[in-house]
């Protein structure tokens, strides 16, 4: 249970760093092979992601990449408001994390400048998993890696990374600015509005590119 447990995080961290892509197969042979696993192993991590909708199972043809509907996409943000806006709104002052928050946005900010887009994106996934870890949970964290994940395969669907992460670069600086500045419930009501952007910008490349 240790070996599939481990294997999974693994596995999700390639997902939120934007390693896997949407719809791409996935090999037993070579993950087993290179993951030192058994290919039952395996299957029992592939089976805990599938029902935490990273992967499908294609009857024949066997596991791939989840690639999220629209439908997945508000629910995703829907998710996002309640938990990140929720947390960040009732975080405490000065929470060490808050600079795992700095440094996301600095790597974010230096990455933006190179147009190294797909690393702005993995820098704003830091960014909204450390904002989560204000909370102190290891519970809600664990969720909350799920839905970021979820996330970065729905930014990566549709590949204008320029378009949906550049204007945000910014705008998580503001929104830590106003979090250290003391102002926990305005930097909540920031975030709240950024996300609904954030949402419909998505949900507009969706329907540029033509996906569901």
């Amino acid at each position: 249970m240790a070996y599939e447990s481990s294997l999974v995080n693994q596995l999700t961290d390639r997902l939120i760093a934007g390693e896997l892509r949407p719809g791409a197969r996935l090999s037993e042979t070579a993950l087993a092979k290179e993951f030192d696993v058994s290919r039952n192993t395996l299957r029992e991590a592939f089976r805990v992601l599938g029902e935490q909708g990273l992967v499908n199972h294609i009857p024949h043809r066997g596991v791939s990449v989840a690639s999220p509907s629209t439908a997945d996409v508000i629910d995703i943000y829907r998710v996002r408001r309640h938990v990140e806006c929720s947390v960040l709104e009732n975080a405490p002052k000065n929470h060490p994390h808050a600079d795992r928050m700095r440094e996301a946005v600095e790597v974010a900010e230096t990455a933006a400048a190179a147009e190294d887009w797909l690393l702005v994106g993995t820098a704003n996934m830091t960014f909204h998993n450390a904002l989560v870890s204000l909370s102190d949970s290891a519970r809600l964290m664990r969720t909350f890696e799920n839905v970021l994940a979820e996330l970065r395969l729905a930014f990566l669907k549709v590949e204008f990374l320029d378009f949906l992460h550049a204007p945000f670069v910014v705008r998580n600086q503001e929104v830590l600015d106003a979090y250290l500045s003391g102002s926990s419930r305005a930097a909540a009501e920031m975030l709240g509005t950024y996300l609904g952007d954030s949402e419909r910008q998505v949900l507009g490349a969706y329907a540029r590119a033509g996906k569901d």
